[in-house]
């Protein structure tokens, strides 16, 4: 994205782009199998969707820190947990009992919070390599907000919508 002058429309763009991505992937999902194990071993589909919600809160407050002018905040999960797995398994038994409906609103919500604090934030914080620390010198105008959803869990999702076929 070379642009600047056109940054901040392209990443909401994106945002709404990949928010349609995702409503695609739960009609395909379908309502019926989302409390159905398998997309990632024993969780269900709802146990990933509040497991990308809970991770994408972190990004979400830290940009909605930075759009009022405060420090980083610390992660949602207690700072005790020591491991992306310990972190995981704490968001997990925060949500595994909640509706399925409740997760989704929220999994849903964190599409509109992201473009929200995203669109708050001036330009050149968008374009800025290095501006925030916790994005490794990559301008937020660059940054891989969805990655953990496409690289890292869409392909077990396939593989377990895949095997349900004909089911």
């Amino acid at each position: 994205m070379t642009d600047n002058t056109n940054a901040k429309d392209a990443l909401l763009a994106r945002v709404q782009d990949e928010r349609a991505k995702w409503h695609a992937l739960l009609a395909e999902v379908g309502e019926a199998r989302m409390e159905q194990p398998g997309p990632m071993g024993e969780w269900t589909f709802k146990d990933l969707a509040a497991h990308l919600t809970g991770w994408r809160a972190r990004t979400v407050a830290r940009l909605e820190a930075a759009g009022q002018g405060q420090a980083v905040p610390p992660p949602p999960w207690p700072s005790s947990l020591e491991t992306d797995d310990d972190v995981n398994g704490w968001i997990y038994q925060q949500n595994r009992d909640r509706p399925l409906r409740e997760v989704l609103a929220d999994a849903d919500g964190s599409y509109e919070r992201l473009a929200a604090a995203l669109a708050a934030l001036p330009e050149a914080d968008l374009t800025t390599p290095g501006r925030f620390a916790w994005m490794g010198g990559t301008p937020l105008a660059e940054g891989d907000f969805f990655g953990h959803l496409h690289e890292e869990h869409e392909p077990s999702i396939r593989a377990w919508l895949n095997g349900l076929q004909g089911q």
